[in-house]
């Protein structure tokens, strides 16, 4: 390839907002339309990854599972698909609907893809570590995937990397799980984030005490937070049954949510919450949010971000105390979710404490984009060097973990290496050998500058390589 060809740019995989451009969308009409395979058309809500946007989602799961495993937490790795009658056993906060099913071929049995990995480490500990000591700390890392439900949803594969405590009961379990939470997000490079706290049984207990008939409705409205709905609803002929203290504490929870620079002791919030809740059946769970929440202020992982919402209904059939959410700007949804579910492995026939957290990988990426996190550095070589020497450099830098690739002299190693975004190129010039900043890579952005290595063996050369581009693992020789 001549030195003045076109540069092929490849693309950075599917934009999240830009539609498909209009040459992959042929009329069926035309003969002249390449083929449906080659059109390349997905199905709804699924995506590729192309390498840029893919090595960074990789460099990113395994940022996080490594900061899981550094707190104890051991990775598992769970099947792609399972029996629906046991996923959907403790399929949570998700809908029936959600699932994705077929027939499974060789036992004719419906099988399901996963929609949540929870349940099916839940499966996985009341089976084949029921007798392992406890508590029990899981970590995984994998893709779910969900029946897209209308136009919110924009993908419906979502790739997640989470953590599992069993065996440890509401303060000690909740304190270790929000806190790792918190310290995932900052290890993933977000400094600026909110986690909202609030507890399950709190609305739970209240709604417990309305007419089985109007809980629905009054469950209903309050996700919405609609006050003006509530307010209706509470002063109709149907909730003239609902005692007053219950009907007075309903109708304040959408207000009951603090925290941050104007309440950074949550006083406002909790106090008014006693006051209200006093002598209600949400009056043991606002204390066991109150010590968690003061336990999590304590730390300093955790005090600056904290806010305390205790309308807060998501999973109210599936959470069983303190529920959290971690939110940043961008991706205008919650980027870690989790909580406390006692009674999921009581649907697997071990009844034990269980809380978690899911991050979605996904949200937390647009939200370091949004918040100008910078990548870490993914060094990569194009050897363009005498095709005696490229092979034994290249087995050198390997042995040090450095990426390469060896590419022949006269087929423009400029435009391929800026093609396909190598960070560094190295040749040979005068006897020499030569690193510099491949075009358009990260190094010439930063403006890296060429190294010569006169004189060096390969060993020697592929050494002073690693170092220069800060690609090899650390201790290589």
């Amino acid at each position: 390839m001549s030195s003045d060809a076109p540069r092929w740019d490849p693309p950075r995989g599917n934009d999240r907002n830009a539609p498909a451009p209009a040459a992959a969308r042929p009329s069926s009409s035309s003969p002249s339309s390449p083929p449906r395979a080659l059109a390349h058309p997905l199905p709804a809500g699924m995506r590729d990854l192309l390498p840029a946007e893919a090595r960074r989602r990789r460099a990113l799961a395994k940022r996080v599972l490594d900061h899981f495993v550094l707190y104890g937490y051991e990775p598992v790795t769970l099947p792609a698909f399972e029996f629906a009658e046991v996923l959907e056993r403790g399929l949570g906060t998700l809908d029936a609907a959600d699932v994705l099913r077929f027939i499974e071929p060789e036992s004719g049995e419906v099988a399901a893809l996963r929609p949540d990995m929870t349940p099916q480490i839940a499966r996985l500990v009341a089976t084949r570590l029921a007798d392992a000591p406890r508590p029990i700390r899981l970590c995984y890392e994998g893709t779910v995937l969900r029946r897209r439900q209308g136009r919110a949803r924009r993908h419906r594969q979502i790739p997640q990397a989470g953590v599992e405590l069993y065996g440890i009961g509401t303060l000690g379990g909740d304190l270790e799980i929000l806190r790792l939470a918190a310290s995932s997000v900052r290890e993933a490079g977000l400094d600026r984030f909110v986690v909202d706290l609030g507890h399950a049984m709190i609305a739970r207990a209240l709604l417990d005490a309305v007419p089985k008939g109007l809980a629905p409705e009054l469950s209903e409205v309050l996700e919405q937070k609609d006050t003006s709905r509530l307010a209706a609803v509470l002063a109709s002929p149907r909730a003239t049954d609902v005692a007053p203290r219950i009907a007075a504490a309903i109708a304040a929870l959408p207000d009951l949510a603090g925290g941050g620079a104007a309440d950074p002791d949550g006083a406002l919030v909790f106090d008014r919450a006693a006051q209200l809740l006093s002598g209600t059946p949400a009056e043991a769970p606002l204390a066991e949010l109150r010590a968690l929440w003061d336990a999590a202020r304590a730390g300093p992982e955790l005090g600056p971000a904290l806010r305390v919402d205790l309308g807060e209904l998501r999973g109210l059939e599936y959470y069983t105390g303190a529920i959290f959410h971690v939110l940043a700007d961008g991706p205008g949804e919650p980027i870690a979710a989790g909580g406390r579910y006692d009674d999921l492995l009581s649907r697997f026939g071990l009844p034990i404490p269980a809380v978690g957290f899911a991050l979605s990988l996904d949200a937390l990426a647009w939200a370091r984009d949004a918040a100008g996190a910078a990548d870490d550095p993914a060094p990569r070589v194009l050897l363009a060097v005498a095709p005696e020497r490229a092979e034994p450099l290249a087995a050198a830098l390997r042995r040090r973990g450095v990426p390469v690739v060896a590419h022949p002299l006269d087929q423009d190693p400029e435009g391929y290496a800026a093609s396909w975004r190598f960070s560094h190129l190295v040749r040979e010039r005068d006897g020499a050998l030569v690193v510099e900043a491949a075009p358009g890579g990260d190094a010439a952005r930063a403006g890296g500058a060429g190294a010569a290595l006169p004189g060096l063996d390969d060993e020697a050369a592929a050494q002073a390589i690693a170092l220069k581009t800060g690609a090899g693992r650390p201790g290589d020789k």
